[in-house]
Formats: structure tokens, C-alpha cells, sequence
């Protein structure tokens, strides 16, 4: 089923909008292939923190927590293509230079293309909980990536989870258990572009909370 998220105007996602083409062609192995991706932000911006979220839906937190952070780089990675269009279309508008959308799979960008050390924080915000048992193979969340993460972060790295999806909430504890000698689990602080009684503020979360639905939160520090 389409998305019609344009509301009629034609979505331009300018030179924030970045999808595999912008990737090097994959080689034999994943240390092959990583590059240092920060080539999309101008120069005089490199040296600022990087934050990743994996999953931005139509960009709202990447949107108000650039507006409020201007002196941090964040990379919104969704592979809904009109997801993504929408998001480095609003993001083209609002003239954003530290944020940048890339139409990708998560997993595949984090083993192949990103090298170590880059994320001083990671943001899974409202993942898709693939309910169904035969399709939980699809959920990011797993000890394996979660150790992907760990090679990817600063040392001071936090991972950041919201959910709604109580099933999945369970999942993602079982498989953080898993990897207690890389990170501790600790509370979740919501960030500041949060609004009051939110705990991040992105568009499913609003559309959730209207539903009633009660939210689970943990933060994931790296060792």
C-alpha cells in the first residue's frame, strides 16, 4: 500500500537524502568494505559528535533534536522508501546541516560500511516488532547486532530503546542479557526535544499514546 505523506507537493530530498548509491561497492568482507561516511557532512562539521537512529519513520526526532542540538550530526537510517523521502525532504527544507537520511537496511550499513567508534549515541525508537514468531528473524534487536553496535560506538556509547510492543520489550532484555560484558543496562532519560509527559516524541509515539498504549524504555551503556 502507497503512503501518501507529500500531501500533494513533490518531496525533493536535495543532498540530505542519501541511499545506497552514495555506498562504495561491497567487497569480500565487512573490513573491506567500511568507509568513513562523515564525507557527507561538510567539512567544517566532521568533528562533531555523531549520533545514529535506526529507524526514523518521517523524521520528527531527528527534525527537533537537530533544531535543539545544532552541534551534533545525526544519521537517520529507514528503509521505507517514502518514509525516508518524506524525512530528507523535511530535513532539505528546515536547511539542516548537521542531519542526513539514508535509505538502507540497518543491519547492512552497521556490519559493512560503518567502522569503528563513529556513534557517541544510538536511537531505536518504535521499531517494528514483527509480532508474528515466523518473522522474528526480522527484528534488529538481537545480541548479534547489539555487538555490531558495540564496534561501532564511542566509549562512552548509550544505546536508546522505546518500545510499545510489550513482546518485543521482553525480547530486547533477553538478548541485552546476553551481552552484560559489553554494555549496562541503565534508566532511560528521555531527550531534550522531548515535550512534557513524552518520552521521545516521535509520530508513532503520539499516535500510541492516543491509542492508550503503555511504552517500555532502557538505555544500554557501553563498556
Amino acid at each position: 500500500m502507497s503512503l501518501n505523506l507529500s500531501h500533494g507537493k513533490e518531496m525533493d530530498p536535495g543532498e540530505y537524502g542519501l541511499t545506497m548509491d552514495d555506498l562504495p561497492e561491497m567487497g569480500a568482507s565487512p573490513e573491506a568494505t567500511r568507509f568513513d561516511f562523515r564525507v557527507w557532512w561538510p567539512e567544517e562539521r566532521r568533528g562533531l559528535p555523531f549520533e545514529l537512529e535506526i529507524g526514523s519513520g518521517k523524521g520528527t526526532f531527528l527534525v527537533q533534536q537537530a533544531e535543539q542540538l545544532p552541534d551534533v550530526n545525526y544519521l537517520g537510517i529507514e528503509y521505507a522508501r517514502q518514509f525516508w523521502l518524506y524525512t530528507a525532504d523535511r530535513i532539505r527544507r528546515r536547511a539542516l546541516a548537521g542531519v542526513r537520511a539514508l535509505y538502507c537496511d540497518a543491519t547492512t550499513f552497521v556490519r559493512w560500511y560503518c567502522p569503528d567508534a563513529m556513534f557517541r549515541q544510538v536511537h531505536i525508537y518504535f521499531p517494528d516488532p514483527w509480532p508474528k514468531a515466523r518473522h522474528h528473524k526480522r527484528r534488529h534487536f538481537t545480541a548479534e547486532f547489539l555487538r555490531e553496535l558495540h564496534r561501532v560506538m564511542t566509549a562512552d556509547g548509550v544505546i536508546r530503546v522505546v518500545t510499545d510492543h510489550d513482546d518485543y520489550f521482553e525480547w530486547m532484555q533477553e538478548h541485552a542479557a546476553q551481552v552484560t560484558d559489553l554494555f549496562e543496562r541503565q534508566p532511560f532519560e528521555k531527550p531534550v526535544s522531548a515535550d512534557a509527559g513524552e518520552v521521545v516524541g516521535t509520530n508513532f509515539e503520539r499516535k500510541y499514546k492516543r491509542e492508550g498504549r503503555p511504552f517500555n524504555a532502557m538505555s544500554l551503556k557501553r563498556l
